[in-house]
């Protein structure tokens, strides 16, 4: 048998490789004389770096930068060419940056993310794919705006304190500096939700970056207000663009701020890693996600391999900490009680699953 292991990080435990190997061995157990391929996958989020260095060379640079709420962090940039830099957002802006006690999504900012691209255009990039997903910030990209020189004015001329808290009272946008000729980039959206309304920024992820109830409403009005000044300000209407509303509307922030492409991170991972090519040789497929919800069939890459598996009549498992909604017709769920689970538990569920 082909099996075909292909799991993304469980978000806040365990990274892409190390989910991939565990539950590589335990396919190993299970079934002794299976053909493994073992391909870790991101859409975008925490993981890219990973899963693109697994299947590419390439080499890891570090940046110091700002974090969500301030502090310095070490942010990673992988340069697959003197010119081509691949970067994961969530390195300066990642919700598993700030511990549970601490988050701050009113505050919080994409600060870091700018500073992290300034100092990849610095070394010499000309092609940026910027990785979005995991973030503890709801800012629309405006800290990421800051760093190229875009200022947020309230009615008085003053600029507004960083974060989303303060946006609902934006009454400018005062533009920055375009990037240079020739420079790219690319935002990988691991998802594709709009900036505002039910499904975007504030209502659907707000919560998760620790967002109370009337949080999220303001919020919510700071995004609108955001959107509604970048169209009449900058002549830039990119609030229903899918993905707008990827890491707290950073999504929409690189659209806006600069020129990115917005793609579907899921698509963009699994075409560069020939997934297709792939799902041709295998017998089955094992992928995974640290919480299988509602989230997860709106351009998340779990949902997505699942997709094309179930389209090419490949049998296909689902290995996860926590389900909280049924999985696609003919999925296998490895877990999903809600427990946490560790490499060895993984290994284990598996080798179970498929013995």
């Amino acid at each position: 048998m082909r099996v075909l292991v292909c799991p993304t990080a469980f978000k806040e435990s365990l990274t892409a490789g190390q989910v991939t190997d565990a539950v590589a061995e335990g396919v190993r157990r299970g079934l002794p004389s299976a053909a493994i391929r073992a391909m870790p996958v991101s859409d975008g989020g925490p993981g890219l770096l990973d899963s693109i260095l697994a299947a590419e060379s390439g080499e890891i640079r570090m940046s110091r930068v700002s974090g969500p709420l301030g502090s310095p962090v070490e942010a990673r940039s992988l340069w697959v060419s003197p010119s081509t830099v691949v970067i994961e957002t969530a390195d300066a802006c990642g919700l598993h940056l700030v511990p549970s006690a601490s988050r701050d999504p009113m505050r919080a900012d994409t600060r870091g993310v700018g500073e992290l691209v300034a100092a990849c255009l610095e070394q010499g990039a000309t092609e940026i794919a910027m990785g979005l997903g995991g973030s503890a910030t709801v800012d629309g990209g405006t800290g990421l705006a800051r760093i190229f020189g875009y200022r947020f004015l309230d009615l008085d001329g003053a600029d507004l304190p960083s974060g989303g808290g303060g946006l609902a009272t934006l009454a400018r946008v005062a533009p920055g500096p375009p990037l240079a000729a020739g420079v790219v980039v690319t935002a990988i959206a691991d998802v594709r939700a709009p900036l505002a309304g039910p499904d975007g920024a504030a209502r659907r992820f707000g919560p998760q970056k620790g967002a109370s109830s009337r949080q999220v409403e303001t919020l919510e009005a700071g995004l609108v207000r955001l959107a509604d000044r970048l169209r009449e300000d900058l002549g830039r209407d990119v609030a229903d663009l899918p993905g707008a509303g990827a890491s707290g509307g950073l999504g929409a922030g690189c659209a806006a701020f600069v020129g990115a492409y917005l793609v579907t991170g899921s698509d963009w991972v699994l075409d560069r890693l020939d997934f297709e090519r792939a799902l041709a040789g295998a017998d089955l497929v094992v992928t995974g996600e640290g919480a299988w919800d509602a989230t997860s069939s709106m351009g998340k890459i779990t949902g997505e391999i699942l997709r094309r598996s179930r389209l090419a009549d490949v049998p296909a498992l689902l290995v996860c900490g926590r389900a909280s909604g049924p999985a696609p017709p003919g999925v296998g769920v490895v877990g999903g009680s809600g427990a946490w689970l560790g490499p060895r538990d993984l290994t284990r569920l598996v080798a179970e699953a498929v013995g």
